[in-house]
């Protein structure tokens, strides 16, 4: 059971969520007087432009030389902790002010990063905010080349399946490195490492993603990214063909409130429970296998001071135990609720701390409208 009191889908087999962190020492290289890196044209004050469309797709090795210059190398020293080194992941540059986005996972606990550009020049960074829900983080390079070249941000939302991407980043301390494939599917749930949480929304994409990728864009035909390159599912720690990307629409949400702020706060709502399934439908004489049980009401929550029901009893069935009772959440907002992800998703994309939601609820049979003010997530 996830702490952020939602269940969500575990590790299937012997297969892991891995995040693409390669923790590889790369050699120092000798440094001269760093070439400027060409600007994309980009406003100095304009933090991360959101351009919905283009003109046409481009080919693989156009998106490449698009790209290519806004891509960075992020090497940290972990030097408070044992046996930790360093590592290398990626980052791509957010703005012309030096921020640059990269994942939580790869500058926590650094003592040191160092961002390496395009032309080899290399940068002390300072950690501006990071966010653990959503692995999320900013850094800044101190002393900034004069020209940027900031990448475009797509809408993510816009994203099919089926739709041909591109993830360029760091593989093992491979700089620059592209590969290439499709969107597999939107909309999972991936479980985080640190924070007990999962991060909803996330694309599933075929490129190939390995450690070291973690933090680089993936990028649609029109050279915007739609992603930021999180983790891959894998028994050996190599590319699979199923790797995850945090949504761009996410990291929009997040990033202004890392740069001013340091930090972002999540809405919560405060209940656990499972899907709706078959079976569970069956035995609750539903209609429709579909909606969110709750089990459990955390004390003091936004959903206990609503009154929101979990459950208080179960019951056996051809050897089975059963919940026997708890709400059943069929829609949040006047929006139809399958399973706990359009739940998660509904928060990510429309909610904010302080905001009212209304939720549609089973209780017993009977139909009711319940609404809650969410607050801050607690660090469970």
């Amino acid at each position: 059971m996830a702490k952020s009191g939602f269940v969500v889908g575990g590790i299937v087999g012997a297969t892991a969520i891995i995040l693409l962190f390669a923790f590889i020492l790369i050699p120092s290289q000798d440094i001269g007087t760093p070439d400027l890196i060409t600007s994309n044209g980009h406003d100095a004050t304009t933090l991360g432009d959101i351009l919905s469309s283009s003109k046409s797709s481009l080919t693989l090795v156009e998106l490449f030389e698009k790209s290519e210059e806004g891509v960075v190398k992020i090497q940290v020293d972990r030097n408070g902790i044992p046996g930790d080194t360093g590592g290398v992941g990626s980052g791509f540059v957010y703005d012309n002010l030096g921020h640059i986005i990269t994942n939580a996972h790869v500058v926590d606990g650094a003592s040191k990063a160092t961002v390496t550009f395009l032309d080899g020049s290399q940068y002390d960074a300072e950690i501006i905010g990071k966010d653990k829900f959503t692995d999320i983080a900013v850094i800044k390079v101190n002393e900034k080349p004069r020209l940027l070249h900031p990448l475009q941000i797509g809408d993510s939302s816009q994203l099919h399946v089926g739709e041909q991407v591109a993830a360029i980043g760091n593989p093992f301390g491979l700089s620059g490195s592209m590969t290439s494939g499709i969107v597999s599917q939107m909309g999972r749930l991936l479980p985080s490492q640190d924070s007990g949480f999962s991060i909803p929304d996330v694309i599933q994409t075929d490129a190939a993603i390995n450690p070291g990728n973690s933090g680089g864009p993936l990028l649609n035909m029109k050279g915007q990214v739609v992603g930021i390159n999180t983790a891959i599912q894998s028994i050996s720690g190599g590319n699979t063909g199923i790797g995850f990307a945090v949504p761009s629409n996410t990291a929009i949400k997040i990033v202004p409130s890392l740069i001013e702020d340091g930090e972002y706060h999540h809405p919560w709502i405060g209940i656990s429970g499972r899907d709706i399934d078959p079976d569970l439908a069956r035995v609750l004489e539903l209609k429709d296998a579909k909606g969110f049980l709750i089990i459990t009401v955390v004390d003091g929550s936004p959903a206990d001071k609503a009154g929101l029901k979990g459950m208080t009893a179960t019951q056996v069935i051809d050897g089975k135990e059963y919940p026997a009772d708890g709400d059943i959440i069929i829609s949040v907002d006047d929006k139809e609720v399958r399973k706990i992800s359009d739940i998660l998703i509904h928060l990510q994309r429309e909610k904010s701390v302080g905001d009212t939601m209304a939720l549609g609820v089973l209780r017993d049979g009977e139909f009711m409208h319940i609404s809650l003010e969410l607050v801050e997530r607690p660090d469970l």
